[in-house]
């Protein structure tokens, strides 16, 4: 049976009547749990991989922060899996994080309209698949028997069926279970119109209860790998927390890019501009606005978290599971700051000889995309 370990520091931390209160609240408790996360263990790997490029609104993705939202619809979200490895009692385990089955995630009825009412050869203009899951998984080195859990911050756009199974197909990971919040398991099953506008239809249908683990709150999965509720986008929203070579990556689409939680920073247009007149410190990704303060909260609790980048400490070291990505038919969209990619530790493989396979030397390397 499954034991996670319950995180406690941000019980009743938004409970305050006055909703910067909230805010201050929450952020005293981000930078305790900082302080544990760092004290204790790295994660054995992380690495991050890129699995498709698309449109998505400057409307939503910098919500009324972007001065050019009349000229330019669209920015570039590229979409990642990350791929982390921890210790536990009973040995080391394999997460996938934000696993998209982006050719069944089309279907999402947003997505649907707009590729419907794109001309074919335009949609191979903007939209870039770098590869599948499974592809990834082959080029590491990984078996599908290997994946001990799934996850994702919340399921907007996700199909699980292939990779859990369900009433209709055998499961791709024959082991995996998908860790999600309760809430947010709980809100898929019923959707208001609003928001099943932004989830995959029956994503989530006849998939056996025994595949998947609902947890409450915030939780330890093992060393260095927190699963931290940061509610908002959605109600059951979570960030995943993996302490690395590189500090605290923390990880979640609550913003689309670096410079949404460094507002001031950005070079996107306008975003600087509308950060300093409304004195917000984050720009909110809000497509479906199930609760924007909340949202706000969340994102000054994720920047907190992260602590300052390794890269550039002018920065928070967040790595967004979709960043905005520079594009240049989409003018003004280019970020002041790009994660792009991160590869720390060394990948097990189970089976492996007694000396252990790695992939590679551990080291922590940074790609620009």
């Amino acid at each position: 049976m499954t034991h996670f370990l319950p995180i406690r520091h941000f019980e009743d931390t938004r409970k305050a009547p006055g909703q910067q209160s909230r805010v201050e609240d929450t952020r005293s408790a981000a930078k305790a749990f900082r302080h544990a996360m760092l004290a204790g263990p790295k994660a054995h790997y992380f690495q991050s991989f890129d699995l498709v490029t698309v449109p998505y609104p400057t409307r939503y993705g910098l919500r009324n922060a972007f001065s050019r939202e009349r000229f330019v619809e669209f920015l570039h979200l590229r979409n990642r899996m990350f791929v982390v490895q921890f210790v536990t009692p009973e040995g080391i385990k394999t997460l996938l994080v934000s696993p998209s089955d982006h050719e069944r995630g089309i279907e999402t009825p947003f997505f649907r309209r707009l590729a419907d009412h794109t001309p074919a050869a335009l949609t191979k203009f903007i939209v870039k698949r770098h590869a599948t899951v499974p592809e990834v998984l082959e080029r590491i080195g990984l078996r599908p028997e290997d994946v001990d859990y799934i996850t994702y911050d919340h399921l907007h756009t996700q199909d699980v069926r292939r990779w859990l199974g369900s009433d209709e197909e055998d499961a791709y990971f024959p082991n995996a279970k998908l860790l999600v919040h309760r809430q947010e398991w709980e809100s898929a099953q019923d959707l208001n119109p609003y928001q099943a506008d932004w989830y995959c239809p029956s994503g989530v249908a006849g998939v056996p209860a025994s595949r998947v683990h609902c947890f409450e709150g915030s939780i330890q999965l093992g060393d260095g790998v927190a699963l931290v509720h940061t509610p908002g986008h959605t109600e059951g929203n979570h960030s995943i927390v993996v302490h690395t070579d590189e500090g605290l990556w923390v990880t979640s689409e609550n913003g689309v890019s670096v410079d949404a939680y460094a507002p001031l920073l950005s070079t996107a247009a306008g975003v600087a501009d509308y950060a300093r007149a409304v004195g917000t410190e984050v720009i909110i990704n809000g497509n479906t606005l199930e609760n924007a303060v909340d949202q706000y909260i969340s994102m000054v609790q994720e920047k907190t978290i992260a602590g300052p980048s390794a890269r550039d400490p002018r920065f928070p070291n967040l790595f967004p599971s979709s960043e905005m990505t520079p594009f240049w038919a989409f003018p003004g969209t280019r970020p002041a700051f790009y994660v792009g990619q991160a590869h720390h530790g060394t990948l097990h493989r189970a089976g492996a000889a007694a000396a252990g396979a790695v992939e590679g030397d551990r080291r922590s390397t940074a790609g620009q995309g």
